[in-house]
């Protein structure tokens, strides 16, 4: 078929003809919104870098909570601000820690809402870093055992699904086996199966206040240059049992989330990270760009590459803007 007898821009004429034949459609299923619990009360502390996001004590953030379930977002992924941190992270599996209690408080006050919690030790350390440190590196074997526990104690509070987001390796089966081994061989993993050490994660380390006291995490995270890496990276996880894959960050690795898309039959979840949020909001300011018009072209490319479920902090205007309202 060619030119003048087909033209493609017939069925483009309409916004009718259009959603006739649009082949990828983003819903408020697909949708997971990432909220910050700070230990404390009466706490709502707008983080700079990115604008409406908060760290909230736990009655605030439930408050918001409901916002999100009545909106039809179905999931929340908690990361926590202790009150003190340590060398080894301890508030991260105390029972009586900030994540454990806010588990608890969605499942009483908003119960119809998934939580999916992370599972890392970066929020918890003093040095920031993402486990126990021997010789100036995070030790991987000694971390999973602090990880696994930690994993544990989100499953008793309550937690829907837990999401390791450490990538020390092996990780997927310790937890598998502590969550199996406990009577939690019902908890979802999901998987941040492909994390690159990026820049794009800048604002997030103000919001968690998680920044490495040295160093980075590149021993640990993922090489941006990488592509065939993230392809074992996910291998492994399929084979220890995980039961989703994400790819972290999203906007920047769309030729990674369609390798793991064409690859694995698992769900496939995306992040659409602080740094990626920060700049929308940052050019919408200067009125460089149409902010509702990019954030949902943007999250509509998350899904035409391959995504199923998107983690993003424009969740709740998406649901919105899906809505009509």
């Amino acid at each position: 078929m060619y030119f003048p007898r087909y033209r493609a821009r017939r069925t483009r004429k309409t916004e009718s003809l259009r959603r006739m034949v649009r082949e990828n459609h983003l819903r408020v299923e697909d949708l997971i919104y990432p909220m910050f619990s700070a230990f404390g009360e009466n706490i709502k502390k707008e983080i700079p870098s990115m604008p409406g996001i908060y760290q909230q004590s736990i009655e605030n953030l439930v408050e918001e909570a409901r916002e999100v379930h009545a909106l039809g977002i179905p999931a929340v992924v908690l990361f926590g601000i202790p009150e003190h941190k340590d060398p080894v992270g301890t508030d991260a599996y105390s029972d009586t820690g900030i994540i454990q209690r806010t588990i608890r408080a969605l499942k009483q006050e908003v119960p119809e809402l998934t939580v999916i919690t992370d599972v890392c030790m970066c929020e918890y350390t003093d040095h920031g870093h993402c486990g126990v440190i021997k010789d100036g590196d995070v030790d991987n074997d000694s971390t999973l055992e602090l990880l696994a526990a930690e994993a544990l104690s989100h499953a008793q509070a309550g937690a829907d699904i837990v999401a390791p987001s450490d990538m020390m390796d092996g990780r997927i089966a310790a937890l598998r086996e502590a969550l199996d081994d406990n009577g939690f061989s019902h908890i979802p993993i999901m998987s941040y199966a492909v994390k690159y050490a990026s820049a794009y994660y800048g604002p997030f380390r103000d919001a968690a206040d998680s920044t490495p006291q040295f160093g980075d995490r590149r021993s640990y995270q993922m090489d941006s240059a990488n592509r065939r890496e993230a392809i074992r990276e996910a291998a492994l996880d399929v084979d220890e049992c995980a039961d989703f894959l994400m790819v972290k960050p999203a906007l920047a690795y769309m030729d990674i989330i369609r390798d793991i898309k064409e690859r694995f039959d698992l769900p496939l979840v995306v992040y659409n990270v602080s740094g990626e949020y920060s700049m929308v909001k940052a050019a919408a300011a200067k009125g460089w760009i149409d902010h509702d018009k990019v954030v949902m072209e943007t999250l509509t490319g998350f899904k035409r590459a391959g995504a199923d479920l998107i983690i993003t902090y424009h969740a709740k205007e998406a649901a919105r803007l899906l809505q009509g309202c």
